[in-house]
Formats: C-alpha cells, structure tokens, sequence
C-alpha cells in the first residue's frame, strides 16, 4: 500500500515537473530614450530570455545592442539589423541551441520587418522563442500572421514562445489569428498591468507574449511596480513567468 501511495506521489510529481522561465518583451524605440533606465528596468526584471523590438539597425547598431545586452546583464543572442530590428538577449544560465534571423515579405516604401528566432534550454527545458513587430500597415499585417506562425513552427522544440509589438489591440484580426493557434499570456495568468502603450499614461494593449499549450502561465503582465518606466522607452515591457516543460515530463 505504502510504495503504491509513493508510486503515485512521484507520478503527480513527475506531472507538475517544469523549469520556471522568465520572458520579457519589450520595445525600446532603438534606444532613443534614456538608455540607463532601460538597462535598469530589465535587470530589474530578472528576466531569462528578452525579445526585442526596435532594436538599432542603423549606424554602430552591433555595438548598440551589445551595450543594451552588457547594461541589462545580458548576452546578445541573435537578431539585430540583419532581423529586421528584433533581438534576443538572454542570460548565461540559458544555453543556446540554434539562431536564425528572418526577414519577413514587405510591401514597397514600408520599414522591412522580420524575426530574431532560437531554440534555446533551460535545465532540460527547451523551448523555441521569436521576436516579432507587426506592421503599422494593415495589409502588411494580414499576411505577416500566418508568416510568422509559419516561421515559429520550423523551430526544433514541442514548446514554443512568440513575444512583440501586434501593432493593435486584442480585439484585432491580426491578434485573434495569433490567439488562434497559441496562447495569449496576460489572458492565461493576468498581473500587473494590462496597457502597455504609451508608457506615459497607457490606454492600449498592443504588446503581448503568446505561447504554445504545453506550457504554464503563471503569471503574465506590464511590472508597474518598477521605477523609471516612463523613461526607458514609449512602451511599457510585458513581462512572463512560465513553466515550461523537461524533456523527462512532457506535459
């Protein structure tokens, strides 16, 4: 009776088995603002992994986004100019697996968007994440969503993160098509804050962190609680805790 009870106890332990993973996303207008505070607000944030948008593409951007990685305690992972302005920054606990860069299909005279993608590990937990920024452009956008799914599904992991700027609100097409196949965090575990644009006085959602169903929300929302938000960019960061599940338990 008593090894059937341990048995069993070792299974649910086995269930609830997970590695906690901390994403942040965040859109630092290519650093334009006070770039001390923005290295503050996400160390401040703890976060594991960081997807950027807006990251410098233009002159010196290579040495731009090492210092956003060096002052936020970070390493530069993948992404930059070459990404269409998406990064990804991680921290050292994080081993990395595979990076590519993606330019995504643009109509003429409009800014050339794309992903900074990785299948990264985390304690045996792996996971694939991308960066991403919707057009301001509509019909832009309403082919970009498949593209990117697309794009996140080539990734080499069951578990999968897409974070960035949806240039629109929940109740858009483009974000419904994103919800339709993953989950949108801040919905799954909502905490903190909801807007996230502008940062002086926010009034929209238009940044998110979505994932895929094998992975835990525990809690997904804008840090309000942190100083100098105003100042580090014109976008508030949204930040995701997740479990995420080990190859020795699969969800």
């Amino acid at each position: 009776m008593k090894t059937a009870i341990l048995v069993s106890l070792f299974a649910s332990l086995e269930i609830m088995g997970g590695v906690t993973v901390r994403v942040l996303s965040y859109n630092v207008r290519s650093m334009r603002d006070d770039r001390a505070a923005l290295g503050r607000v996400i160390r401040a944030c703890e976060p594991d992994v960081v997807c950027v948008q807006e990251a410098p593409r233009f002159l010196r951007w290579r040495s731009l986004c090492a210092q956003l990685a060096r002052t936020s305690g970070l390493v530069v992972v993948t992404g930059g100019r070459s990404a269409g302005s998406m990064l990804l920054l991680a921290d050292l606990r994080v081993r990395v697996l595979y990076t590519e860069d993606v330019q995504l299909r643009k109509l003429p005279k409009l800014h050339q968007r794309g992903l900074a993608m990785a299948v990264m590990e985390i304690q045996g937990a792996r996971f694939g994440v991308a960066s991403m920024h919707l057009s301001l452009d509509e019909a832009e956008r309403d082919y970009q969503v498949a593209e990117v799914l697309a794009h996140l599904r080539r990734l080499s992991a069951s578990e999968l993160v897409l974070a960035g700027d949806v240039n629109e609100q929940p109740d858009g097409p483009r974000w419904q098509g994103l919800v339709g196949e993953l989950t949108d965090a801040y919905v799954a575990g909502p905490w903190g804050g909801e807007f996230t644009f502008p940062a002086r006085g926010p009034a929209r959602r238009i940044d998110g962190i979505f994932v895929s169903s094998g992975i835990e929300v525990m809690r997904c929302g804008v840090p309000t609680e942190l100083p100098e938000l105003d100042r580090a960019s014109d976008h508030l960061p949204v930040l995701a805790e997740l479990r995420i599940p080990t190859a020795a338990n699969p969800r």
